[in-house]
């Protein structure tokens, strides 16, 4: 394995981390048990990269044949379950505190699995930019459309904070760099740190896209 490829793993599995704690802290908020937490946390972190495989033909999907990516996830979410079951009363009070943290982990899981999926469209020989762009999204918002949609809330992708559209700019920082043949591991750090920052700057000064209310 190149030095690419093996920043690349590095960075997926912390990826896997980011995403499996921002699912269990999401289901720790719903009074979820300890399998829906660890659950949650998988779905979060394998849930994009599961569909992202599917659509370019790779079958089985790549989390189903490298054990240390579940391994890490779960552990991740059963490290966050015993850490809320060991301080109930203080994670209960420090809520607002929590949902910060596990904004930075969402914002670095978005980046790292954006630029993966991006990667992963070049890597089985396509080149088609709106191939490109579209994956990117999938690939770092499909586990947390579907941990929202198990949670029964309202996918945060399609209401707030300058979301899918963060993914699919660093994937295509990410492709512009690559096209130009810069070194691929500034390609990667680029668009992942792209991604992170859009989020905090999105979150920070309350950005959003124009939407209707009808204020039903």
């Amino acid at each position: 394995m190149n030095i690419t490829g093996s920043v690349i793993a590095v960075l997926e599995l912390v990826g896997a981390v980011a995403f499996a704690i921002s699912g269990a802290f999401a289901a720790i908020k719903k009074n979820a048990d300890a399998f829906g937490v660890i659950f949650l946390g998988l779905t979060t972190a394998a849930g994009g990269g599961v569909m992202r495989d599917i659509l370019l033909g790779i079958i089985p999907p790549k989390i189903f044949s490298d054990w240390t990516y579940i391994a890490v996830a779960a552990g991740s979410s059963l490290a966050v379950f015993i850490f809320a079951l060991a301080a109930r009363e203080r994670f209960a009070r420090n809520m607002d505190r929590i949902d910060r943290i596990n904004n930075i982990f969402d914002a670095a899981g978005l980046g790292i699995f954006a630029v993966y999926g991006a990667k992963t469209v070049l890597d089985c020989g396509h080149q088609n930019v709106l191939l490109v762009l579209f994956i990117s999204m999938l690939s770092g918002v499909g586990g947390g459309i579907i941990r929202d949609t198990l949670i029964n809330e309202m996918p945060f992708v399609l209401k707030k904070r300058i979301y899918a559209v963060a993914a699919m700019i660093g994937g295509g920082i990410f492709y512009l760099l690559y096209r130009y043949n810069v070194n691929g591991i500034i390609c990667i750090f680029s668009g992942a740190a792209a991604v992170f920052a859009l989020r905090m700057f999105a979150t920070r000064f309350k950005w959003n896209l124009p939407r209707v209310n009808i204020g039903l």
